[in-house]
């Protein structure tokens, strides 16, 4: 061990306190870390990689839930305020004025129209609720064409209307419908008869996020226009993508007074809501995995804080004739202090080490291999996601190894207690 004393004495007696520190601090057995500091490095160590797992996982979670619904909602909808929470919205009316509107607020980065008609689809098997949901040829097919698992993703915009629709395989698989098969749809209507129409599915795809993909089904926007008796310029609304999830809540509240104070037509009873509104449970839901981490992270350090509290005072008791040997040179409690707690350090440190190899290693494992799976009916997604970035990885090794060193200033307070007299009046 290297110390670095700022003795007021001559440089004799300065060589002769450096041979004795260094000669009684390697006094361990055979020159290897005792029991306390193994276990003291082993906590660390596991500590450490708990808390990389923990928020790789919630980072991961947030992220992929974020990009997911994204994919399927969007950022924000502009619909009509009478149908909000139906399956069958009022009718919102195309008009270059409300477009721009929308394309004029800070934040925009593109707009689709869809509209949406509830009904029930049936087959031999069995039966299952959908929610039809047509779009335009321009219809940002990104996030869908990465998820599609069989067929392909069905035309829209031709000349000629056709009937493919896009499924979800969970929807496929409890109706055991596959591409190519032709299915009945219901939709009922209040006070008329049920009204049928037959489709041909074109693809299925699987977005991971059971709760969002069981009663999806996609197909041009015309068939949900004939089905509900809307004209060509009839919507159920628009899809608006702002540059990120963060900002839709800032403009949907920038676009909702756009949209109350404007008095041109086609601008009135329309309500403007971002994805984490519309479903807030799914957000409030991830919001509360922050507490989680939190909770894991102080729960980590309280373990290795005390672990390496006991290693130190074993390791402050074993050299206390060393302490004693120093203090009647010369040497002064806090230039003793610093001595040990750089030796903490160093066994943080180690620590340290083994706790990212873990950490990281276990979270690339994952990354890759996806081992680890969910139930998505409870979890939202199939597997464990897990997000590995430079800024929290960095934060939480260095702010890990200030909050240790900088508690275990208490314990080695014990040095000032040491008295020279007593400590080397024996060999």
């Amino acid at each position: 061990m290297f110390l670095c004393i700022n003795f007021r004495q001559n440089s004799a007696l300065v060589n002769l306190a450096f041979f004795i520190a260094r000669r009684m601090a390697l006094q361990t057995p055979e020159n290897k870390p005792g029991v306390m500091e193994r276990i003291a490095v082993g906590s660390v160590a596991i500590g450490v990689a708990v808390m990389i797992l923990a928020l790789a996982v919630v980072v991961g979670f947030k992220r992929e839930v974020a990009r997911k619904m994204e994919g399927l909602a969007a950022h924000v909808a502009v619909t009509d305020i009478r149908g909000v929470e139906a399956l069958d919205s009022q009718p919102v009316h195309r008009n270059g004025h409300l477009e721009n509107l929308i394309r004029e607020t800070d934040g925009f980065v593109r707009m689709d129209p869809y509209a949406v008609k509830g009904g029930i689809v049936r087959t031999p098997e069995a039966v299952g609720e959908v929610l039809l949901k047509g779009v335009e040829a321009g219809y940002d097919w990104s996030s869908l064409r990465e998820w599609l698992v069989d067929g392909e993703l069905p035309r829209v915009g031709d000349s000629i209307r056709t009937k493919d629709i896009l499924l979800a395989r969970v929807l496929a698989d409890r109706l055991q419908l596959g591409v190519g098969d032709k299915v009945e749809m219901l939709f009922v209507e209040s006070g008329e008869m049920p009204r049928r129409d037959r489709f041909k599915i074109a693809g299925i795809f699987d977005s991971g996020m059971e709760e969002m993909d069981r009663a999806l089904v996609i197909t041009d926007i015309r068939n949900v226009q004939r089905l509900a008796d809307w004209a060509p310029g009839e919507i159920s609304g628009y899809e608006i993508r702002t540059r990120s999830l963060d900002e839709a809540e800032a403009f949907a509240r920038t676009l909702g007074r756009t949209l109350l104070y404007d008095e041109g037509d086609g601008t009135e009873n329309l309500a403007v809501e971002s994805v984490t509104e519309r479903y807030a449970n799914i957000f409030d839901w991830l919001k509360a995995h922050d507490v989680n981490a939190a909770v894991i992270i102080v729960i980590m350090l309280v373990v290795a804080f005390f672990n390496m509290t006991s290693a130190l005072l074993i390791l402050v008791l074993e050299r206390t004739r060393m302490i004693g040997l120093l203090k009647a040179l010369g040497m002064r409690n806090g230039e003793i202090r610093r001595i040990f707690l750089w030796r903490a350090a160093f066994v943080t440190l180690r620590g340290l080490c083994w706790g990212n190899i873990v950490g990281v290693g276990l979270c690339l494992i994952q990354h890759w291999t996806h081992l680890v799976k969910l139930d998505s009916e409870g979890y939202l997604l199939s597997e464990v996601p897990v997000a590995l970035d430079w800024g929290w990885w960095l934060a939480l090794n260095v702010g890990f190894v200030a909050a240790i060193v900088a508690l275990l200033v208490i314990p080695t307070a014990v040095v000032a207690h040491v008295k020279p007299e007593e400590t080397i009046r024996y060999e």
